[in-house]
């Protein structure tokens, strides 16, 4: 839709020098979604993949597993007082027999490109049961020098942050280290919601033999979106939440924190890490 980027003038001043230029800013705009007609969720979220990062973001809730829970997804007409389309309203339609969650006030959630979900009533409420437990999947084995790796190829792959310095990422990468997708967006929780959902309407959903990689922090949210979607490792360059730690204790999932060069931090799921590293290949 061109939307990811604007340009905006601004007033520059290095060493005492002003000046005014055009900037580019990376977009930020509400996404309504709706399910089956029905308003659920308000996000804050850079414009593309839409479609993805509603189906992602009903992976995390619950409510769909497979691309067959999905009947379609579309923009909706008439979202303005003129009828036109905005572009920033998407309605999920369900496939007969899916159960649905109560759309509530209680349940309707607003989510904001800096902390996702709130509103819940508790964290209770948060604490979804996947439909794939980690601890199920067949045992995965990765070596710090491959986690080391992923900060640099996750940053390769950002082609909009190098324009505006101002978007976050996500990335899943197979067991071997090597990239598979990448999403970016002003909200962590959305490139992750992007990467799932896309996973989702590929129908490649558990993901069970991925490590998925972020940028910044690691919240409660991002690791239950990973728990959802049957992620058994999750990195991030920048420190975990304490709730995030407790959450990947309890659920099996490894979680790296202030991965940065050769060094990290594991805050759960150790036993997948593998100290000792093969010898290189020739």
């Amino acid at each position: 839709m061109g939307r990811v980027t604007e340009r905006r003038k601004v007033l520059r001043i290095r060493d005492g020098v002003v000046s005014t230029r055009p900037d580019t800013l990376v977009a930020e705009e509400p996404l309504e979604i709706r399910l089956n007609g029905k308003p659920l969720a308000i996000t804050m979220r850079t414009p593309g993949d839409d479609f993805a990062l509603a189906a992602g973001f009903l992976v995390s809730e619950g409510v769909l597993a497979s691309a067959a829970d999905l009947q379609n997804i579309v923009y909706c007409a008439g979202a303005t007082a003129d009828g036109s389309n905005t572009y920033n309203v998407v309605d999920v339609k369900t496939a007969p027999g899916v159960v649905l969650p109560d759309v509530t006030l209680e349940r309707n959630v607003y989510t904001s490109s800096s902390c996702g979900l709130c509103g819940k009533a508790s964290l209770d409420a948060v604490r979804t049961t996947t439909r794939w437990p980690i601890a199920d999947t067949p045992p995965l084995r990765v070596g710090p020098g491959l986690l080391a790796a992923l900060p640099d190829r996750l940053r390769a792959a950002q082609r909009v942050f190098d324009r505006t310095g101002g978007l976050h990422a996500a990335a899943l990468f197979d067991e071997d280290g090597q990239l598979l997708d990448t999403r970016e967006d002003v909200g962590r929780h959305n490139a992750v919601d992007k990467l799932v959902g896309r996973a989702l309407q590929n129908d490649a959903l558990p993901l069970s033999r991925t490590i998925l990689m972020v940028s910044g922090r690691a919240s409660f949210e991002l690791a239950q979106k990973a728990v959802m979607a049957g992620i058994p490792v999750l990195a991030a360059v920048s420190a975990p939440s304490s709730l995030a730690v407790d959450l990947a204790a309890e659920t099996g999932l490894t979680l790296v924190g202030f991965l940065r060069g050769s060094s990290m931090n594991v805050y759960a799921g150790e036993d997948r890490i593998a100290l000792r590293e093969p010898a290189a290949r020739g």
